[in-house]
């Protein structure tokens, strides 16, 4: 196993490992642990190259710095990615050395489920590290956290549709969702239920087609969804979607999802606030999940009552961000910014 490290400024540490018997290739980015050890999740993906896995977790890792400074969970920002396809590349070997990876850090990064993995995924890098969360409620832990950070942003689409009409009820609200995975889905589900207009898409079209079957969505092809008019735009599946290409394309009047990254580069949100688009920053909306599992370090353990109160107030916190925003007459991106740097200044003098 061999294990370099990657010199970026602005990060406390990025490390590579290579793993020729198991065939691992995997990064960790630790962004900040001004207030505490990093917690982020681990994903698997098809990138084409380094660089392109590389430029994803550098964004994802500070992306969860700032989402743990406004969720208050006393957890610093980190990420941890795999560069393979999840539907042939996994093995019991693999995880078994992306765990010793871990280990190999000394509790500087804890991870927990992302994109394409999963408990029994966990479980297996848990026989080499300690440094996991997320893990199922018979070991002890917090479960999937994916229902929680849809649960999460259900909670924060109220505070989206009274920021939008003054009323945080979500009922005939009309709302797009790309992505219907484990999070996406999810929402889904929870929008109907609160009376709200639906429309799905997704790349992998057995799924659209079995949620609509189960659940009555409307369901529009996933190149063909910027073209619907809605209330909301909520995208629930990779980053970057909302870039030069596609923002002409909008015909929504907020956009509020569940997927880390949601804008290519920072300059979009202006180019979406000009348009009169609300923007609800997305690690301030889609915090659920870690917010659920910081909940399993403390001590005494694991607390449903305690992590459903904590995700509670991600409603609070988006109302914080608008009020700067306005105030200040600056982007939600910016003002989500301000408030997390707030929070990370105040734990840097804050007695330890």
């Amino acid at each position: 196993m061999e294990i370099t490290e990657i010199q970026v400024d602005g990060y406390e540490k990025v490390v590579r490992c290579r793993d020729q018997k198991s065939g691992l290739h995997a990064l960790i980015a630790v962004h900040d642990t001004t207030l505490g050890p990093s917690l982020g999740g681990m994903r698997m993906w098809p990138y084409a190259s380094e660089d392109e896995a590389l430029f994803d977790v550098l964004r994802l890792s500070k992306g969860m710095t700032y989402k743990s400074a406004v969720a208050e969970t006393g957890l610093g920002g980190g990420k941890s990615v795999i560069l393979g396809d999840p539907k042939t590349d996994k093995s019991e070997e693999l995880f078994r050395a992306m765990g010793k990876f871990i280990e190999s850090q000394g509790g500087i990064y804890i991870t927990a489920e992302d994109m394409n993995i999963g408990i029994p995924d966990l479980e297996i890098v848990q026989t080499e590290t300690k440094y996991v969360t997320g893990l199922s409620r018979s070991k002890g832990s917090s479960g999937n956290p994916s229902p929680y950070t849809a649960e999460g942003c259900l909670i924060g689409l109220r505070a989206v549709a009274e920021e939008l009409d003054g009323d945080t009820s979500l009922a005939g609200k009309k709302v797009v969702i790309q992505g219907v995975g484990a999070v996406g889905g999810a929402l889904a589900i929870m929008l109907k239920e609160e009376g709200a207009h639906v429309t799905i898409c997704d790349i992998n079209e057995e799924r659209v087609n079995q949620l609509a079957a189960e659940h009555g969505f409307d369901v529009v092809a996933d190149g063909d969804h910027m073209s619907v008019e809605c209330d909301i735009y909520s995208p629930c599946a990779r980053g970057a979607g909302i870039n030069d290409e596609t923002i002409p394309q909008l015909k929504c009047r907020a956009i509020a999802g569940c997927a880390n990254n949601q804008m290519l580069e920072s300059r979009h949100a202006a180019d979406v606030r000009a348009r009169g688009i609300l923007y609800a920053p997305d690690y301030v909306l889609n915090a659920g999940g870690i917010i659920n599992v910081s909940v399993e370090l403390r001590p005494g353990g694991y607390d449903e009552a305690y992590a459903r109160e904590r995700i509670a107030r991600i409603y609070h916190n988006l109302k914080k961000v608008f009020e700067i925003s306005r105030r200040d007459d600056i982007t939600t991106s910016e003002a989500a910014l301000r408030l997390a740097r707030e929070r990370l200044d105040a734990g840097k003098v804050a007695p330890k």
